[in-house]
């Protein structure tokens, strides 16, 4: 009798799913842009030339690129677990990058030599560092993530997302609520439940739809703004900026002391969302990710883009609406050819901002409960510990913003009186800095403390005096003894943790549902660069 294998159902490039996740993907991705358009055009005053002639085709290339290859490695994933239910990496702009390039980096120098052009070259260096520190962290990131804890990673992600991806847009929808709101409770029912639209419409379309009716009938959008938007249309095919970006490099070490950290962070949430996406169910190659990730970088600063592309929050948002790996293809391209036509002057002027940023602030509250439904109900505690630091970022640059705004910084007014009205400016400022690694840190000793396990503990707590000294966390800047009375008391929390281990505790138990205490799963990451399984294997010992 002749054998036979079994046949593998051939995979689908396009599931129905995929078509809700592109609206809500697309249309996340479509802000962002929008947002750096406006950052580029009214921050820094660069010719609209520049701008959608070069660094929107430059970006369009970084993410059609990157988003190809994230269906790639979703279908690769998919083919090797013998399972259509994957979900691609959602890619695109990094959102706190966008923010620091333009205010930090781009604008202190336009300021300074009125040059918008020499703004934009200290931007594409910037960008270009880290890019290659991410690459880097490649390299890195496997072993952080094998040893943090679970709480710990998916906690600081949830800060990231409840403060720079949520709260901006939930101001800018309660400004006009009367489009937004609607638009909001469409995307909760057709997203968070199984309520189906008739014929099964895609629920991200139409919410977008129902908002821009409502906008447009309300009065809140302007015909004559869309006709001179649309004039502005032109194809624009990117080239190498290889001048600007040499011009850039020549005087990159003032670059160095915000693009060390800032690409410690990018690889550190790489990292936090490959354990997101590993939460929900599809287990990615680490090292695979932060290599795109960083090439991704490298390659628009070469085409003139100052804005790193990363891999997004919310791909368990994504695989909760149904998306698999065409979203992502699908969401690359047609940015990519919006970049290249340069049709986000029109765009803008059609869609109400208040019917797009709903989908932003949807993904903040499924990154926020997960952060607390995937890990165990002990470390809650853990998971608010990683949640604060990024908090505080937000909370200085709100109040930095307002202060410029008033013609006065922080300093011109001076602790004393920002404390003597309630605002501890300071110390929030001190918490901040180095948001994402600080609360890995601070998540991580919760945790390991909870579970009674304070050898580790005491070693997160010294690995917290150790980044705080040399300025990684806690510090405006990369320097010996950046901020040595930090560093102190991360060393004292790890001396109280190594006495109480000499006491030799016995370990926590776990809570029935737990199965064993979450000391973080010994991903396949390490061995997965070996022998390329991407595979979990066993948990490290409690």
């Amino acid at each position: 009798m002749a054998s036979t294998t079994p046949t593998v159902a051939p995979l689908p490039y396009w599931v129905r799913g995929d078509t809700n996740a592109f609206f809500g993907f697309g249309v996340n991705v479509l802000v962002n842009v929008l947002t750096l358009t406006g950052l580029c055009l009214a921050v820094v005053n660069l010719p609209e030339g520049e701008v959608f002639g070069t660094i929107l085709p430059a970006l369009g290339i970084a993410l059609v690129a990157g988003n190809i290859y994230y269906t790639y490695l979703a279908r690769r994933l998919a083919r090797r677990e013998n399972r259509t239910d994957v979900t691609a990496l959602p890619y695109g702009p990094s959102v706190p990058h966008m923010f620091i390039v333009i205010f930090v980096i781009m604008l202190p120098i336009y300021l300074r030599t009125q040059d918008p052009v020499r703004a934009w070259e200290a931007g594409l260096a910037w960008a270009f560092i880290i890019g290659v520190i991410v690459l880097i962290g490649a390299f890195v990131g496997p072993y952080i993530r094998r040893y943090a804890p679970r709480a710990a990673l998916l906690g600081t992600l949830a800060g990231i997302s409840i403060t720079f991806i949520s709260m901006n847009p939930a101001g800018q929808m309660w400004r006009m609520a009367w489009v937004a709101l609607p638009v909001f409770a469409l995307l909760l029912i057709g997203l968070l439940t199984d309520v189906k639209l008739p014929f099964n419409f895609p629920i991200g379309l139409a919410a977008l739809l129902l908002g821009t009716a409502i906008g447009w009938a309300g009065g809140a959008m302007s015909v004559p703004d869309v006709t001179a938007a649309a004039r502005d249309i032109a194809v624009a095919v990117p080239s190498f900026k290889l001048d600007l970006l040499g011009a850039g490099l020549a005087d990159m070490a003032p670059l160095l002391a915000t693009a060390i950290p800032l690409g410690v962070y990018n690889f550190t949430e790489g990292m936090t969302n490959v354990e997101s996406a590993a939460t929900a169910g599809d287990n990615y190659n680490l090292r695979s990710v932060l290599l795109a990730d960083g090439a991704g970088a490298v390659i628009g600063a070469a085409l003139g883009s100052p804005f790193p592309p990363a891999v997004y929050v919310g791909h368990p948002g994504w695989k909760a609406a149904g998306g698999r790996s065409g979203y992502s293809m699908a969401t690359g391209v047609v940015i990519a050819v919006l970049c290249f036509l340069g049709m986000f002057g029109l765009l803008g002027a059609i869609f109400p901002t208040a019917a797009i940023v709903p989908i932003l602030l949807y993904i903040g509250l499924l990154i926020g409960a997960q952060a607390f439904q995937a890990t165990p109900r002990a470390h809650a505690a853990a998971v608010v510990a990683a949640l604060i630091p990024n908090i505080a970022a937000w909370a200085t640059g709100q109040i930095d913003n307002a202060l410029a705004a008033a013609g006065t910084t922080a300093a011109a007014v001076g602790d004393d009186a920002l404390n003597g009205a309630g605002v501890i400016y300071d110390g929030l400022l001190v918490l901040g800095q180095g948001a994402i690694l600080a609360g890995l840190v601070l998540g991580a000793v919760v945790v390991f403390i909870i579970d009674r396990g304070f050898v580790r503990a005491a070693i997160f707590a010294g690995s917290g005096a150790v980044l705080s000294f040399i300025g990684l966390i806690h510090s405006e800047r990369i320097e010996w003894n950046a901020n040595g009375q930090v560093a102190l008391g991360y060393l004292f929390v790890a001396v109280i943790c190594a006495v109480f281990a000499l006491g030799r505790p016995t370990p926590r138990e776990p809570d029935a549902e737990e199965g064993e205490p979450d000391q973080q799963p010994d991903r396949a990451d390490l061995a997965s660069e070996r022998t390329d399984t991407d595979r979990r294997t066993s948990a490290l010992p409690g």
